[in-house]
């Protein structure tokens, strides 16, 4: 039974990784603010579930909050750190840019202070895809330079990466940086696509469908992502006695640091992903066809090789099936 931390517990990914912890026997504390980044009554129905688990106890901070962290930090004593809390979202990040910078660089800076002053054995935090910005080689690799993100969500998950890898090198803490691909799936966020098409398509409101429906999206199963998350942090990286600073690897070091991608490794055109919510639904939607919008990529593809030699894990959830899931869930939760 191990004792861990999950920050952003009350979010999409962290709530149905807590539950999955605290059913497994672990003893878990979620941390999350309850921002009103998007409904907060979702957030709370959330926790409503997670708190009838004897295992999981819930605590309302911001990582900000400097002294408070350091104050868990130093009640707990944590074994490990599961670090999901940032503000999300790539278009948002155009319209309040320094949310981005309180939550997910001095918020992450907290985190990898308790880290470092409480011996943590196993930091593993979330990164994202958008770092791989203007890159077009496809698959998107973590053996890829990714210097050239095109939002500043993208350019604060890589600042993630950094920090994670200098607090790595300086005071040995193992960190793992997992890049998420789309992550879609009951219980999902009301600002991510499959959300916002099954809301507007079952209100007769037409959908915003941007690049003119060219773009392509590596969707990632929720439990796919719990999956990995759970086989990773049970995988503490070790040094790369390879590594080699001419020909320098961005996803390992002479640290104990690792980077993998976490994707689906099958990209879904999106007028596709369309087709299969509007069969679900037995609904045909109204589109609205816009550019491309600034900050998004036309298409994402993750290469999961790491993954699989690291933890032996491969997402494998059909498309059709996590659409599927996720109406069910929605229609119930909505009474649609």
């Amino acid at each position: 039974m191990r004792k861990i931390l999950v920050t952003g517990a009350a979010g999409f990914i962290g709530f149905h990784l807590c539950s999955r912890l605290a059913e497994a026997g672990d003893t878990v504390t979620g941390l999350d603010n309850l921002n009103d980044y998007y409904d907060i009554n979702l957030k709370k129905a959330r926790l409503e579930q997670l708190e009838e688990r004897r295992n999981f106890s819930f605590i309302k901070h911001s990582l900000e909050d400097r002294e408070e962290i350091d104050a868990l930090f130093r009640k707990e004593k944590f074994e490990y750190v599961i670090n999901l809390a940032a503000q999300a979202g790539v278009r948002y990040s155009l319209i309040n840019p320094y949310s981005y910078v309180d939550s997910n660089i001095y918020g992450f800076l907290n985190i990898l202070e308790g880290c470092r002053h409480y011996e943590v054995k196993h930091l593993v935090f979330a990164s994202s895809s958008s770092v791989y910005g203007l890159n077009t080689t496809m698959p998107f690799s973590v053996h890829n330079n990714v210097d050239h993100p095109i939002s500043l969500y993208g350019a604060t998950k890589k600042s993630n990466e950094l920090m994670a890898h200098s607090y790595s090198y300086l005071y040995g803490i193992p960190t793992t940086g997992l890049r998420f691909f789309t992550v879609y799936g009951p219980w999902g966020r009301p600002d991510m696509a499959l959300f916002l098409f099954t809301k507007a398509i079952l209100e007769d409101r037409a959908i915003d469908i941007f690049n003119n429906g060219k773009m392509k999206r590596d969707f990632t199963y929720i439990d796919d992502i719990i999956e990995g998350i759970i086989r990773v942090t049970a995988h503490i990286p070790e040094s790369n006695e390879r590594w080699n600073g001419n020909a320098p690897d961005p996803a390992s070091s002479l640290s104990p640091y690792k980077i993998n991608n976490i994707g689906n490794n099958n990209p879904v055109e999106l007028m596709k992903f369309i087709e299969i919510i509007e069969e679900c639904l037995g609904k045909k939607a109204k589109k609205n066809f816009l550019p491309l919008q600034p900050g998004d990529v036309p298409a994402t593809f993750a290469n999961i090789d790491d993954l699989m030699n690291d933890v032996g894990f491969r997402p494998a959830t059909p498309i059709e099936k996590g659409i599927e899931n996720f109406i069910k869930w929605y229609k119930d939760y909505y009474g649609e």
